[in-house]
């Protein structure tokens, strides 16, 4: 897991980092072709085709096994250092030799599933910890619909660290920081393999996460570059352990050896109109529709306001940052807020500690793990439903919407006639309020109840019950109910400051603010002070014509009342209250 460096000296460690990759090549053009769409789907088509959702679903969660995923995890942990920089001509250890394992594991699947699953290496030119060319690993799973060439990705960081970021030598298992998430990756494309999608499945475990994201920004390029239509990201980092750490970043767990099972982060960017928490939302649809009446223990999947936790990153950043939708799964405890390199640091983090678990009756067996497998199962089910659902599922269809004297029409645009749809409805979390189901029509209208602030999105629904992802999401501000009263009686702000939301909040909440047409300034921020009036932060905005949105993250186990106020060149607009509830 990366954590962002803020020393001065680590800054610049970063920054050689950070020069942009070259010469990024997929080691097999067949595997760059599917991806692109050029390819016959009979060449891949399988002998028994199972891509029926009823197939699907009970097959990957009666076949993900805590099993496999601990021998991979064992597996993973005996190459010793899989530092992005350490050595790629040893068979036994080393980063060469781990990534040529996940290789043969992709080749083995492939031979057991009629030769589908097509793997290759993403081979790119960087300087990082002394080693100047890296190798992503992946595995192309052609999707069977000659048509839809979008591609969805399931893929998780394979490079472990010690304290040191370029320590070579040490021994860095790097157990749950990330072969949780290559061991996820790996038993998905085992499991998954055996269906077909109609959409081409890529898994794929990246490198250099530890000193930047390079291998995800590799990857993100790559497909730029090439004109790779990536639908959606999953990626996986810090997914198998359930043990509170003394330190974790926020917002994480309560306290030292807390131990939750049952419960996943999500994280993702943005808030309002988000693609990014869009597949967030599908994602827990999904696992809420298809998975918890048939799973035996139930899990909370939860929508995290940040797009990572305070002051870190993950792959999925580069991804968005390309403008493809990318969410990221977390544990919901983490052994630490991986700053090694505090004297006071005792978790295991970012350390050499990192390891399977410990024997604790002296047999030279270990016995108390430090990764839990049936947790990191159940991840692993939760991640191929929502994958295998996006890549069978129907076309996401366009909209059009209006706010009409308080009455909100929708009015679907699907060229692909579903006559299927479903509409989902947001006031105050990231979660839906509501979900409407509409058959036989295009249109749709609501009566608001209360005034306020409601956000649409919606999604087409096939014959198989199956959920599209989800459309753009719009936002209306209601501001009258549907009275007699006309809708030009209101005279409204060309700015307008909305309520934060969530609120209250946890670590982190959205403060939205609406501008009605374009506004010459100078500058903007966001002042947010304590209910004694003292400025706690300010933060800089821009202020462009539309939903204008800012994250305050104020930290975890504070609680309060708080104010948040708009200024645009000096002037304040308007404030507003919030309550941090942690």
């Amino acid at each position: 897991m990366k954590i962002l460096l803020t020393t001065i000296s680590s800054f610049f460690l970063f920054v050689s980092f950070s020069f942009a990759q070259s010469n990024i090549l997929s080691t097999n053009p067949i595997a760059e072709s599917v991806m692109l769409g050029n390819y016959d789907v009979n060449d891949y088509m399988a002998s028994n085709v199972l891509n029926h959702p009823d197939d699907i679903i009970p097959g990957i969660k009666e076949n993900i096994s805590p099993d496999s995923l601990k021998a991979y995890i064992v597996k993973l942990a005996s190459f010793e250092n899989r530092n992005t920089g350490a050595d790629t001509t040893s068979l036994v250890t080393g980063m060469g030799a781990a990534r040529n394992w996940v290789y043969s594991k992709f080749q083995e699947f492939s031979a057991q599933n009629e030769n589908r699953l097509i793997p290759s290496f993403l081979q790119f030119d960087q300087n990082v910890c002394g080693m100047g060319q890296h190798r992503n690993i992946f595995a192309v799973l052609p999707g069977i619909d000659p048509v839809d060439d979008n591609i969805i990705v399931i893929e998780g960081h394979m490079d472990s660290r010690c304290e040191g970021g370029c320590d070579i030598n040490c021994t860095a298992h790097g157990v749950d920081d990330n072969a949780s998430g290559t061991a996820l990756v790996i038993e998905l494309a085992r499991v998954m393999s055996q269906y077909s999608y109609s959409n081409t499945i890529v898994f794929m475990a990246t490198v250099g996460e530890e000193q930047g994201l390079i291998g995800a920004n590799a990857f993100a390029e790559y497909a730029v570059q090439k004109g790779i239509k990536i639908e959606a990201v999953f990626n996986n980092d810090i997914v198998g352990g359930i043990i509170c750490g003394e330190t974790s970043s926020p917002p994480s767990c309560p306290g030292l050896n807390h131990i939750d099972s049952t419960q996943v982060r999500l994280f993702s960017y943005g808030d309002l109109n988000s693609a990014h928490k869009s597949l967030a939302r599908f994602t827990k649809l999904e696992y809420t529709e298809e998975l918890l009446p048939i799973v035996e223990v139930p899990m909370m999947l939860t929508i995290m306001s940040g797009e990572d936790r305070v002051g870190r990153g993950g792959d999925h950043i580069p991804f968005r940052e390309r403008g493809f939708s990318a969410i990221r799964f977390t544990a919901a405890n983490e052994h630490g807020n991986a700053d090694s390199s505090n004297p006071d640091y005792h978790d295991r983090q970012h350390t050499t500690d990192d390891i399977l678990g410990v024997d604790t009756n002296n047999d030279q067996v270990i016995d108390s793990f430090f990764v839990d497998f049936n947790y990191l199962s159940r991840n692993a089910v939760i991640n191929g439903v929502a994958a295998g659902m996006a890549a069978v599922g129907p076309h996401t269809p366009d909209y059009t919407s209006e706010n009409n004297a308080g009455i909100i029409t929708i009015e679907i645009e699907d060229p692909n006639n579903y006559d299927h749809y479903r509409i989902g409805l947001r006031r105050g979390s990231h979660d839906f309020d509501t979900l409407f189901t509409i058959q036989g029509t295009t249109q749709w209208q609501f009566v608001p109840e209360v005034i306020g602030s409601y956000k649409f999105s919606v999604c087409s629904v096939d014959t198989n019950g199956i959920e599209s992802l989800l459309s753009r999401e719009d936002f209306y501000n209601v501001l009258i109910l549907n009275t007699d009263q006309p809708a030009s009686d209101y005279s409204e702000k060309n700015v307008e400051l909305l309520q934060n939301k969530p609120n209250p909040f946890d670590e982190a909440t959205y403060i939205t603010f609406i501008v009605k047409k374009d506004i010459p300034y100078r500058s903007a921020q966001i002042i947010i002070s304590d209910i004694n009036g003292h400025e706690v932060k300010r933060i800089k905005t821009t202020v462009k014509k539309g939903a204008n949105e800012v994250l305050y993250t104020h930290g975890y186990n504070v609680s309060g009342t708080y104010f948040f106020t708009l200024q645009i060149d000096g002037k304040t607009i308007d404030t507003g209250k919030m309550v941090f509830s942690n």
